[in-house]
């Protein structure tokens, strides 16, 4: 039985890419997507990437609110334990993971809400400017979140977010994968 994966595959330069996976492995330095309705298989190399969301659906919900920062939950579940991502770009990302350490070129974290169009993220280490993993995950989540209320309440317009259209304010933590974000007026 083959396994296909819905992903969404984020560049570090922005640039972003939809389709089905067959051979995604972590351990390899390359894997291929089939892209949509084209049917054109292209290769994706994990050097050149932020992330690789594997999606639900390619549609998402435009009007589900992300939770902010973590659910109130345990340190640890299932999933692994808590853990708290910025990239280079802005975006932030809370979730749990099993599988992240400091020596890994990546790692996959689930979404904090499970409610979330992610299933999980595989996360390019390079691409992030910090990562913080149980407690340390609630202080960085919870001083993001506090950065992003000042930025709220000044209207100061940050960068875009790839794939995400309009200014937006701020880098503002999600859950997980790209969250559309408000205009400054």
């Amino acid at each position: 039985m083959e396994i296909q994966n819905l992903v969404v595959a984020r560049y570090l330069d922005g640039r972003v890419i939809k389709g089905t996976t067959r051979d995604f492995s972590a351990a390899r330095p390359s894997f291929h997507i089939e892209v949509g309705s084209s049917h054109e298989i292209v290769e994706l190399r994990m050097r050149q990437l932020k992330a690789i969301f594997f999606v639900k659906t390619f549609e998402g919900d435009p009007a589900r609110d992300d939770t902010r920062g973590f659910i109130e939950g345990p340190q640890e579940k299932p999933q692994g334990r808590k853990i708290a991502v910025r990239f280079r770009d802005g975006e932030f990302m809370c979730g749990y993971t099993m599988s992240w350490s400091p020596d890994r070129e990546g790692f996959f974290i689930f979404p904090a809400n499970s409610a979330s169009n992610n299933d999980r993220v595989y996360v390019i280490a390079t691409a992030t400017v910090e990562i913080k993993a149980g407690p340390q995950a609630e202080a960085l989540a919870q001083r993001v979140l506090a950065s992003s209320v000042v930025h709220d309440a000044g209207g100061t317009v940050g960068p875009s977010h790839p794939g995400v259209s309009g200014p937006t304010l701020g880098p503002r933590p999600s859950t997980l994968g790209p969250r559309p974000r408000r205009d400054a007026a």
